[in-house]
């Protein structure tokens, strides 16, 4: 394998100075994104030192998420690294190209959130150190629906998003080296989380009713020491597991209790299925809904019940930092889903996002070009060349996200977010996607 250099000079004579080096230049952007750095014996020639010196330097960038091992194509900087500068900005969208990349409901089909942040504050007015951690209004709340989609809540935590949860409690459980058990294709920011963890994520298949049950007995038989699986919109697929495939999940699963499992219901609200969760399948194991998708996107609250030690943990390690969520959010997520024209307003979107994928994907199947997308706000087509694919969607006006950013084992695809598209859209939109696909479309997943 050639390589190509970048401007980048590697300093260091230990392990520790070498990744720190690395490390730097990843943050000012001197090794941008899938940029290979030099394969070990190249590096040790440039510095000299010995080889064994850089393979733990690399081993080190490896378990701070920072970079990753690609066979053939050396080590490389991973696509998003922990240490990325936040002020690098997202791919731009031409002018006059119509976005449909970016995996985020529709603003508008969320509930105004003015009043109900003002009622929250009132009446989380005086409120401060040693009145608990969780609000009594938001846990009731909660349990209520909870209880009614069957998930035990006799043990809660409420954290500030679906990802500080499942981040807590990986980190309650696990450490640097074990490996956890993902949905494949993967939402992009678990992968991206359990790099910089030093975790190590071992790919399941998916297909549109969830996990499937073969591939996760096989990597609970290779010894993986957590699952996390999607209940239901998927990102990218937009699967929900369903009530048999949950039942198949829950033998797996119940076959190694000693198995932390985390259940992510990031769009509880909008998702168009009810949840068939696997809550209590192992004795570890926690159920995580947030509610910034459905309810508002500045609502950074998650709701998280689970066995006894595993909230506990978190709580306890909670109140070592941040201690608790805002009362004042806790108070307005409370009073939002009191409200009975908030609530009429998450079912429409729930309805609409419902209607928009079986229109879309009806539409592509009239052009011969097979799309999943059982719940969510997202629709996937699997095609053979993603580059290709998007390049000629772009061509023709239209954004979609590439699949690389989501698959670890599984073909090639395209990412359509459907939250913002029109009925008047959907033809030309699904005319072009048939266009892009008569070079790039795939068999696979």
């Amino acid at each position: 394998m050639s390589f190509v250099p970048v401007r980048y000079s590697p300093t260091g004579s230990t392990a520790k100075e070498i990744a720190a080096g690395v490390e730097r230049a990843v943050s000012a952007g001197s090794l941008g994104p899938g940029v290979a750095i030099l394969p070990i014996r190249l590096m040790a020639a440039e510095l000299g030192v010995n080889p064994n010196t850089v393979a733990a330097a690399y081993r080190l960038l490896r378990e701070r998420g920072i970079v990753e091992a690609a066979g053939r194509r050396g080590t490389r900087v991973r696509s998003r690294p922990p240490v990325t500068p936040v002020e690098r900005r997202p791919l731009e969208i031409p002018p006059g190209v119509r976005d449909l990349s970016d995996g985020r409901p529709a603003i508008r089909l969320q509930p105004r959130l003015a009043g109900h942040l003002r009622r929250g504050a009132l009446a989380a007015a005086g409120r401060g150190y040693g009145d608990g951690d969780v609000a009594a209004g938001l846990a009731a709340g909660a349990r209520a629906m909870l209880d009614a989609d069957r998930v035990p809540s006799d043990h809660l935590a409420v954290t500030h998003s679906t990802l500080d949860a499942v981040e807590r409690v990986l980190r309650a459980h696990l450490r640097a080296g074990d490996r956890v058990a993902v949905e494949d294709p993967a939402w992009a920011n678990l992968t991206d989380l359990l790099a910089a963890l030093g975790l190590v994520a071992e790919p399941v298949a998916v297909d549109d009713d969830g996990v499937l049950a073969e591939p996760l007995r096989r990597a609970l038989a290779a010894g993986v020491r957590a699952v996390v699986v999607t209940t239901r919109a998927q990102v990218p697929i937009g699967a929900a597991t369903s009530s048999g495939r949950a039942r198949e999940l829950r033998r797996v699963l119940s076959a190694h209790p000693a198995v932390l499992l985390v259940e992510d219901d990031h769009a509880a609200g909008i998702a168009g299925v009810a949840p068939a969760p696997l809550a209590g399948a192992t004795g570890s194991w926690a159920y995580v809904r947030s509610v910034s998708k459905a309810w508002g996107a500045d609502l950074r609250l998650a709701v998280l019940v689970g066995d006894a030690t595993t909230v506990g943990r978190v709580r306890a390690h909670q109140a070592l930092g941040p201690g608790w969520v805002s009362h004042a959010v806790q108070e307005a997520v409370a009073d939002l889903w009191g409200d009975e024209r908030a609530t009429a307003l998450v079912r429409r979107a729930e309805g609409e996002y419902a209607d928009r994928r079986s229109t879309l994907i009806g539409a592509l199947a009239e052009r011969g070009v097979r799309a999943h997308g059982r719940s969510g706000v997202n629709v996937w087509v699997p095609v053979r060349d993603e580059t290709t694919a998007v390049s000629a969607l772009l061509g023709q006006g239209w954004a979609v996200a590439a699949g690389s950013r989501f698959r670890l084992a599984t073909p090639p695809g395209l990412r359509i977010t459907v939250a913002t598209l029109t009925a008047a859209e959907v033809g030309p939109l699904a005319d072009a996607v048939g266009r892009a696909a008569t070079s790039a479309i795939s068999r696979g997943i």
